[in-house]
């Protein structure tokens, strides 16, 4: 990690909070409870003990390793159903294979990003590739859930991917942070991604001892997430490590530092940065279905049940499971 860099930043566009803006306060600070998903791959829960207030429009997002699999471990998930939201995979290291029941699929690796629209549904299954079953080796990315607006919950599906090469890549003014533009508008710089729900998303890496103040969408909410590393966040430099969360309040600029000495297994500070309009509807969740309500919930199972989200084409594996078992939230 990281996957996409640049040999010298100095070159690239540079990004600064305006001098006027004001500063986001850090309303809190929470660490990822550690689990396990599809078939039994390692995951921090990022979003985990957050109230839905300060999340809104996402839904979750799962830290996936970073594990060094021996030869035979790379795991996937099995055939699942999706309504209602999109999926967001970026991969860091690795490499992950998708296909899908409308017969889409594909191959993302090594700072690809795979945006799904599941919209009305489908089903579909990610898998590390036969070859990396075979040898092993690093696997490490994130999946991100953010939600539709009720206006285009049952959208027909639809894909993007976005290669590593396709981000828009830019610097702090003195060169010591690096910023991945994967979606989104960052001081007007756009990333490749297409988004339904306004929402920015950025993977940054800061050289120890850097900082970074961005300009941030004061109608976009706050969240900053550290894939590795430590730092601070906030001018009032609150402490942050590994797997933790920090939740930003209002404001028109987001700052990131990164501490003098990072840890042993990591040179520098790896954190994503995430912000989205709030669609502010409710909101109905169960497992691998994100609906408006109760009812709707229901249905979706219901269309699963019979077929209508689709079937497992005859070249995919068999079995068929689900991310997620939480309780139905309003």
């Amino acid at each position: 990690m990281p996957a996409v860099t640049a040999e010298n930043p100095l070159t690239l566009p540079r990004v600064s909070a305006p001098a006027d803006a004001t500063a986001r306060p850090v309303l809190a600070v929470t660490t990822a409870p550690a689990g396990f998903e599809g078939e039994g791959f390692p995951v921090r829960r990022a979003f985990a003990g957050i109230n839905y207030q300060y999340l809104d429009p996402f839904i979750m997002m799962d830290q996936m390793g970073e594990v060094e699999y021996a030869p035979g471990e790379p795991k996937g998930t099995p055939w699942h159903p999706h309504r209602g939201f999109e999926t967001v995979t970026y991969l860091i290291d690795g490499t992950f294979v998708h296909q899908d029941s409308n017969g889409g699929g594909g191959t993302i690796q090594n700072g690809d990003t795979q945006w799904m629209t599941a919209g009305s549904g489908l089903l579909h299954i990610e898998a590390p590739p036969e070859s990396l079953v075979m040898s092993g080796g690093l696997f490490h990315g994130l999946q991100l859930w953010v939600n539709l607006p009720a206006s285009d919950k049952m959208m027909d599906p639809r894909y993007q991917d976005i290669r590593g090469g396709q981000v828009q890549l830019l610097t702090s003014p003195d060169g010591g942070a690096l910023m991945r533009v994967i979606a989104g508008d960052l001081d007007g710089h756009e990333g490749p991604g297409i988004t339904h729900t306004p929402i920015t998303m950025i993977h940054a890496t800061l050289r120890p001892g850097a900082e970074v103040s961005l300009p941030w969408r004061e109608d976009f909410n706050g969240l900053a997430y550290v894939l590795a590393g430590r730092g601070t966040v906030g001018t009032e430099r609150r402490p942050v490590h590994m797997g933790q969360t920090a939740v930003f309040g209002t404001g028109g600029a987001l700052t990131v530092r990164a501490d003098e000495k990072q840890d042993g297994h990591t040179p520098d500070l790896e954190v994503v940065l995430l912000g989205g309009r709030p669609i502010r509807e409710p909101m109905a969740h169960y497992g691998p279905f994100v609906m408006n309500t109760r009812e709707e919930l229901q249905k979706a199972f219901e269309d699963f049940q019979k077929g209508r989200l689709g079937t497992i084409p005859a070249t995919g594996r068999t079995g068929l499971g689900h991310r997620g078992t939480g309780p139905a939230e309003d």
